[in-house]
């Protein structure tokens, strides 16, 4: 691949294979290096990484941030571009990544819109599109910081662009699945806020107001009723997200007290 700057990608894994096979096929235009950290995996995820001849590392699972970091730290090149297995790349940002790859002096990080396709549907509303997103950056600019499971790149720099083309997520096949995602999600969060040290009692109100104000929010607000069935769906889950986390959190609060 001939440009001016090598670029490493890095995908986290486990138990993919239902996925990283789109994955890696949208990386292989613009990536040198393709570098999956994977914690063990017991179906066919490695079998299918190993067609691409990627470099496939095993590393134990601590969090979503850690796991990340530890990946960024395995790249070759500084410019990196992180993704996770349920995401690929669009032709046109396939493209333009290519373009930043050729640049003289690329800035620091580049954000992308990401769509979202939900039981088959791509959601263009809700409060899901366009979720921009920085995945693309100069590793000796930013690490993956946030709160489990809700990781994002902390970039120290105003340097930022915008990059046409989207980053295309196939989240959820099925409505029970969110579900259990929800589920496991918010015990992650939960957990997250009391080693943060971030609970009070205040929860006991944020249980009362924030799930009915989430639906509002993207069902009305984010015009959430434009993505038919599915945008309905999507609002009433993410009500439920809300007071699943607010109660577990109160829940744990309880148990140190």
């Amino acid at each position: 691949m001939n440009t001016r700057h090598k670029l490493s990608a890095l995908v986290i894994t486990f138990n993919e294979e239902n996925n990283i096979h789109r994955c890696l096929s949208s990386l292989l235009p613009v990536a040198d290096e393709i570098i999956v950290v994977d914690s063990f995996s017991t179906d066919n995820t490695e079998a299918i990484c190993s067609e691409f001849g990627v470099r496939f590392i095993k590393h134990p699972f601590v969090g979503h941030i850690e796991q990340k970091n530890y990946a960024v730290d395995q790249a070759t090149y500084n410019l990196v571009l992180s993704l996770d297995a349920d995401e690929a790349l669009s032709e046109e940002l396939q493209a333009n990544i290519l373009v930043i790859k050729n640049l003289e002096i690329p800035l620091d990080g580049y954000r992308m819109n990401r769509l979202t396709n939900y039981c088959g549907k791509w959601i263009w509303h809700s409060g899901w599109y366009p979720d921009a997103k920085l995945r693309l950056w100069d590793r000796q600019k930013g690490y993956w910081g946030g709160v489990n499971p809700h990781d994002r790149v902390v970039l120290q720099s105003i340097e930022i662009g915008h990059l046409k083309g989207n980053l295309l997520h196939f989240s959820y096949h099925s409505i029970s699945q969110h579900v259990k995602q929800i589920n496991l999600f918010t015990d992650i969060a939960a957990k997250s806020k009391l080693s943060n040290g971030k609970i009070s009692n205040f929860y006991i109100i944020k249980i009362l107001i924030a799930p009915p104000w989430e639906f509002i929010k993207k069902y009305i607000i984010k015009l959430g009723f434009m993505d038919g069935y599915y945008g309905f769906i999507i609002a009433i889950l993410g009500s439920y997200y809300k007071f699943l986390k607010y109660i577990k959190i109160k829940q744990l609060y309880s148990w140190r007290k």
